[in-house]
């Protein structure tokens, strides 16, 4: 495999950047022309000794701007571990340069002219938007293996795919800067100065059974195809891509064999919205007027092909505002009508209610023969495969996090019992959960599997991971999962358009034109925007006052309570009602996302 370079010095001059490889024997040097936007290779000597220098870990790609072009380096990574002799590595801290020396050339004293000045608030609004993503924590890499495939599928390549750079070989579906690296993408002479960035989660921890030491690895790749926020992005799109989905690989690694366990995660997978009001669950609604089935076949073709047989776990309420989209599923894998595909329906919160955890073990049970049959992915110490994973579980609930993590996280203790005991680490009857020490480390990384990708869809860390952590509810972790849930609602609600024109920017499904007027940033907000929040808070304000500050006599002090109190709930209900005008919404891209 033709491998990228691993360790980079950053020289800038004014008219360019020299990106020097500092690998034992590279003397190649990346050149960029800061005016032609032109990048080439040099050499070390042609590196003009006045350039300003420092140490970088490697390139994200580039990206165009209101003001110009800007390079995306990684300035800091923290070593997660060695994935079969490969490091791994997590990227903590990056650096945005622009090309040009001054934005726009002028400061914010002398930009007089209006267009000017409204190019220059969006140029720094795309420039918080683009940190923003690379502030959501989960950004990972390998300067020398492959992380955006899964164990079995970079055993069943051929001679071709094995010579390929890292960047032609990647799975597009995990490559979360691969809109960054276009430039990189159509040079093949630069691939060796750029990599793939995986944007999800990686735990690798060395472990010890019966004084046996192995490896044990979680990798969740998050698809970069509709990718976004919690309510803003539901369902699919037309090409079948699903919301929030996630490939959760599980790896074992013992004497020279190794074993994977491979389960995913997306959003139901037909049209269906959730777009936030103000409410505390907005009412989800399924669009009418689309062709379900052509998008919904197109997912399950897709991933029939990629892993085989599928068994759709689908976790939702079977009773309230998510019984419509249960029935809906149920529908439509009917009307598929495909031998592949199986759906199973587990209410999980009516059949853990209560505090009853333990009747999770009816769904792990149900579906235990399926998880035979379809097995998982072994390979001996010599490279000679044994067994291969022949279907996998997709799992969802609303969000496809907390209710889902915790399942994910009982079939893969499942399937690593079995694994452990095939490589010689478990003697015969001994269980996993016996196995204190490697328990804690097994429950504790699912958590934070869970959290990290909560955080990075709903903004905040998953709820029932004191399930996943303990293997109990809690009362602590019901008090954490009502505080997580208030600043869910508020994130959801007043911050979450943002966070949705930054990703949809990062991953080049909006382009900004530098010739352009202004960007569609500025929305003009309706009177009721200001006016109603203000009325409201008078409103309250003067009720609180009346009660506090007691009129001549009681009933004077009842009306003017009553008074006001009434125009504070008033004005609330208004607020509710038009509670879509309220809300943090994207302004970047208007397409079935957004319907």
């Amino acid at each position: 495999m033709a491998t990228a370079y691993e360790s980079f010095k950053l020289h800038t001059t004014p008219e360019k950047f020299y990106i020097e490889a500092c690998d034992d024997g590279a003397n190649d040097v990346l050149a960029i022309d800061r005016v032609s936007t032109e990048m080439t290779l040099t050499v070390k000597k042609d590196v003009p000794p006045s350039a300003v220098t420092k140490p970088i870990c490697g390139i994200m790609g580039t990206m165009r701007l209101v003001a110009g072009m800007y390079l995306i380096v990684i300035t800091k990574k923290k070593k997660i571990g060695d994935l079969f002799g490969h490091a791994v590595w997590k990227a903590t801290d990056f650096d945005i340069i622009s090309y040009k020396k001054t934005v726009l050339h002028l400061t914010d004293n002398q930009l007089t002219d209006y267009r000017e000045l409204t190019k220059m608030q969006d140029n720094k609004s795309f420039l918080a938007m683009i940190n923003n993503v690379l502030n959501t924590d989960g950004f990972y890499f390998s300067t020398n293996y492959d992380l955006t495939h899964t164990l079995q599928r970079l055993s069943n390549t051929s001679p071709e795919f094995q010579e390929m750079s890292l960047l032609e070989r990647a799975d597009q579906r995990f490559v979360w800067n691969g809109h960054l690296l276009r430039e990189f993408t159509a040079q093949p002479e630069l691939h060796k100065f750029a990599f793939p960035v995986l944007h999800g989660f990686i735990a690798m921890k060395s472990c010890c059974i019966n004084g046996k030491i192995f490896d044990w690895v979680i990798i969740s790749r998050r698809s970069c195809f509709r990718a976004g926020v919690r309510y803003y992005v539901r369902g699919i799109d037309s090409e079948g891509h699903a919301a929030n989905f996630v490939e959760t690989e599980q790896i074992v690694q013992y004497n020279g064999g190794k074993a994977s366990f491979v389960q995913t995660r997306g959003s139901m997978p037909f049209f269906w919205s959730q777009r936030p009001n103000l409410k505390y669950k907005p009412k989800p609604q399924i669009s009418k007027t689309t062709n379900h089935l052509d998008g919904f076949q197109r997912h399950f073709d897709s991933q029939i092909i990629i892993y085989g047989k599928q068994v759709i776990l689908n976790l939702v309420n079977q009773k309230g505002s998510e019984k419509p989209l249960e029935q809906a599923f149920a529908k439509m894998v009917s009307n598929l009508g495909n031998g592949m595909v199986k759906y199973i329906a587990f209410d999980f919160h009516k059949e853990c209610s209560r505090m009853r955890w333990e009747r999770l073990q009816i769904l792990v049970d149900m579906v235990a023969e399926m998880q035979d049959e379809f097995g998982y992915f072994l390979v001996d110490s010599d490279g000679k495969v044994l067994v291969q994973q022949e279907g996998t579980f997709r799992s969802n609930c609303m969000d496809c996090l907390d209710r889902t993590n915790v399942i994910q996280s009982l079939l893969a203790r499942r399937s690593l019992q079995s694994q452990l005991q095939r490589l010689g680490v478990l003697h015969v009857g001994q269980r996993i959960d016996e196995q204190a020490d490697f328990e804690k480390i097994y429950k504790n990384a699912w958590a934070d599997n869970a959290n990290a990708c909560a955080k990075q869809y709903a903004g905040t860390g998953a709820l029932k991971t004191d399930f996943t952590r303990t293997g109990k509810r809690t009362q602590w972790g019901l008090v954490m999962d009502g505080w997580n849930s208030m600043i869910r609602y508020y994130k959801n609600n007043f911050s979450d358009g943002f966070r949705q024109d930054s990703i949809d920017l990062f991953l080049g499904n909006y382009a900004v034109d530098e010739a352009e007027g202004s960007a569609p940033l500025h929305v003009q907000k309706d009177w009721k925007f200001l006016t109603l929040p203000i009325i409201m808070v008078v409103a309250f304000s003067m009720c609180i006052i009346c009660l506090l500050m007691a009129g001549d006599t009681w009933t004077e002090t009842l009306a003017y309570v009553l008074f006001w109190g009434t125009a504070s709930v008033g004005t609330a209900a208004i607020i509710l009602f038009n509670g879509k005008e309220f809300v943090d919404a994207p302004k970047l891209v208007q397409k079935e996302k957004m319907d």
